[in-house]
């Protein structure tokens, strides 16, 4: 039987507070903030996908959270001047038959990786 799985809606994200972590997404990032039904649960729209934050005890499990963006070398060098934690410069990941896949990686307030992805034009470099 095809199960028919269209996208994936919402993920969740565990954090140790929920209100620090709502300002890092709204302030730093820039993303909406979509919902905030309880002080412990915040939802942020990143461009259709639901990203709940959650308070959480334990948030060493979270995996990487890849967000798409125009163009990873200025939004990379915004996040370094808000004072984030760049782990991983934009570099070229992959080159696909018609763009190269370039990336940067940073980290939350709760050390969590995420990273700022950009399908780029063949041969293009970051200014």
């Amino acid at each position: 039987m095809d199960l028919k799985i269209k996208k994936l809606p919402q993920i969740s994200y565990p954090v140790s507070d929920v209100d620090r972590s709502v300002a890092f997404f709204e302030t730093t990032l820039g993303l909406k903030l979509a919902l905030r039904p309880h002080p412990n649960m915040a939802f942020f729209d990143a461009g259709g996908v639901s990203i709940f934050l959650e308070q959480a005890e334990d948030v060493s499990h979270a995996s990487v959270r890849y967000l798409a963006c125009e163009d990873v070398a200025v939004a990379t060098a915004e996040l370094e001047r808000r004072g984030v934690e760049i782990v991983a410069p934009p570099h070229r990941i992959t080159e696909q038959p018609a763009y190269d896949l370039w990336m940067s990686f940073f980290k939350d307030p709760d050390g969590h990786m995420l990273a700022l992805s950009m399908e780029a034009p063949k041969g293009w470099q970051p200014s």
